[in-house]
């Protein structure tokens, strides 16, 4: 929140969208990345941190591609969208996601060493077993949760 001078809401509305509020932590290496990870689906997106004080424009921007990538209908990724307009800013209060974004976190140097671009990465990570899905994975979860 200091890096993208955003001053956190007192009470955050929950989101509209089907995939919940985004969760959001800043990684600190070469480049500096930003994980964001979906409170419903744990679905993970990564994003560049340059720019940071414009990072719900990057999410929005990423967001679609990922789910394209994933099948889910072009109708279905629009009204998403759409429930996105808005972004309230507020500290992270669910600590499964914490913990799922940290393993995300970890594997995340695997894929980069790799090569892969981020919006590989992000795909490779979300076909991840994760333990609050009872171990299902984000990719599933969010195909699932689209159809």
């Amino acid at each position: 929140m200091k890096r993208m001078r955003a001053v956190p809401a007192p009470t955050p509305l929950a989101s509209s969208g089907k995939l919940g509020d985004w969760f959001a932590n800043l990684l600190y290496g070469s480049p500096q990345l930003i994980i964001c990870v979906s409170e419903k689906t744990l679905l993970p997106l990564i994003l560049p941190a340059q720019g940071a004080a414009r990072f719900a424009e990057g999410l929005r921007a990423q967001l679609p591609e990922v789910l394209r990538a994933l099948g889910v209908a072009s109708s279905a990724i629009a009204q998403e969208m759409s429930e996105m307009n808005e972004t309230v800013i507020a500290a992270t209060n669910n600590r499964q996601v914490l913990g799922s974004m940290n393993d995300f976190a970890y594997m995340l140097g695997a894929h980069l060493e790799a090569g892969d671009s981020l919006l590989e990465a992000s795909l490779k990570l979300a076909e991840a077993p994760c333990s609050p899905l009872g171990m299902n994975s984000p990719e599933r979860a969010t195909k699932a949760l689209f159809r």
